[in-house]
């Protein structure tokens, strides 16, 4: 029991999540307390084993460790299977959020096609599975995306994937007898999932296949727009976007038919001002529609630029984005590590072989959390103050009126 005493709670891993290992931990405690944590995946209490998963996962998001994870590799996959198949919700999601993970850090190769060889079927039936938790499908089909993105490198596994993807999300699509709201249900958050995990694979099919999906879905797509719930409006605006941005690639003359009525709509969720609405739901809405009106309309794409150590990244199209945002939503604040260390990320963004740092650049570079809780406390003191100048402010033009 002492032996096992410095991984015996894997949740603590999970808390303490990438600082402490960076910070006051070596390569060898990292390794001894990972090894622990594989260990427990086979545990007899489900709590243990969603714990162990969990700090797997931030260990792997937060630090390359493709030597360790590959001689691994298989032990991993086994524990995935067994907690997808035999776990319950919050255990599935944390075994699929680990696959995701697992497949970033090995990259495209043999190694992933077999983790997906096995893992797809399973991923596969849970995201079908009617009686199955939403919250663990959702995962899993985020998951499903993620790992046949990287990992498949059969044309007609990626075209079932899309199609298993399709059958999700066209549940919402608008029915022909219904002309006004798309109301949500419990199911939105798993065809929101699906959409944009489809939306990610179509950037890596051929033109012909990318061709016969936009004339499928570029009419009913639309049709997502009108959804009451705010993150379905989004995703389905962005991925608009995307397939206008494909399609125009595909042909510079694209013409789209109903491009009258569909930037009606667009100009209406730019400027909506539903009451009813909640205000962070509206500035967020606004801010992601304008650029969408303006990539349909204009063809333009606001750049963005995504800072990492000394490096930087321009994201200017909307199919760089939408990979940029899928890989974020997985790896959490680890992803600005693997811009920087992962050759696999780094090849998708173009950014070439990594840039190598040495160790007194690299400790220049970090802030301790000690600094950070100060620059922290004294920006929300100014802030503070800003905002209670500018009440005097009001307060003192009030009373001379």
């Amino acid at each position: 029991m002492s032996h096992c005493s410095g991984y015996s709670d894997p949740s603590s891993f999970a808390e303490d999540g990438p600082e402490v290992l960076d910070e006051e931990g070596t390569q060898e405690d990292l390794e001894y307390k990972l090894k622990g944590l594989i260990d427990l995946t086979l545990d007899k209490s489900a709590k243990t084993r969603q714990a162990a998963l969990e700090g797997i996962k931030n260990a792997l998001a937060s630090k390359m460790l493709y030597e360790f994870i590959l001689e691994r590799r298989m032990t991993l996959t086994d524990s995935i299977e067994r907690c997808l198949k035999k776990g319950k919700s919050d255990e599935q999601r944390a075994a699929a959020a680990l696959a995701s993970v697992l497949c970033i850090q090995l990259g495209p190769g043999i190694e992933s096609e077999e983790i997906l060889k096995t893992l797809g079927p399973i991923l596969k039936k849970i995201i079908c599975d009617g009686s199955a938790s939403i919250q663990a499908r959702q995962t899993c089909a985020t998951c499903f995306g993620v790992c046949c993105f990287i990992a498949t490198d059969d044309i007609t596994e990626l075209y079932s994937t899309l199609e298993c993807l399709e059958n999700i999300f066209t549940k919402s699509y608008l029915k022909e007898k219904d002309t006004t709201v798309i109301c949500s249900t419990a199911n939105t958050v798993l065809h929101i999932s699906s959409l944009l995990a489809w939306t990610l694979l179509l950037t890596i099919c051929p033109i012909n296949e990318v061709k016969k999906k936009l004339e499928m879905h570029f009419h009913k797509l639309p049709s997502l727009l009108s959804c009451d719930d705010v993150n379905m409006r989004i995703a389905a605006g962005e991925s608009l976007a995307l397939l206008f941005e494909l399609a125009r690639g595909i042909e510079s003359d694209f013409f789209y038919e109903d491009m009258e009525s569909l930037t009606q709509m667009l100009r209406a969720l730019a400027t909506d001002g539903n009451k009813h609405r909640a205000k962070v739901d509206k500035r967020k809405q606004r801010s992601v529609f304008r650029d969408v009106l303006r990539a349909v309309e204009e063809r333009d794409f606001p750049t963005e630029t995504i800072k990492f150590g000394p490096e930087r990244m321009y994201i200017d199209c909307w199919v760089k984005k939408h990979t940029y945002d899928t890989f974020k939503e997985v790896l959490g604040s680890g992803m600005q590590y693997h811009l920087q260390s992962n050759e696999f990320l780094r090849n998708v963004f173009e950014l070439g072989p990594p840039v190598m740092l040495d160790a007194a650049t690299l400790k220049t570079m970090k802030i301790s959390r000690f600094e950070r809780h100060l620059y922290n406390s004294a920006a929300f003191k100014a802030r503070t103050k800003a905002r209670s100048k500018c009440r005097d402010k009001r307060a003192d033009v009030g009373e001379f009126f």
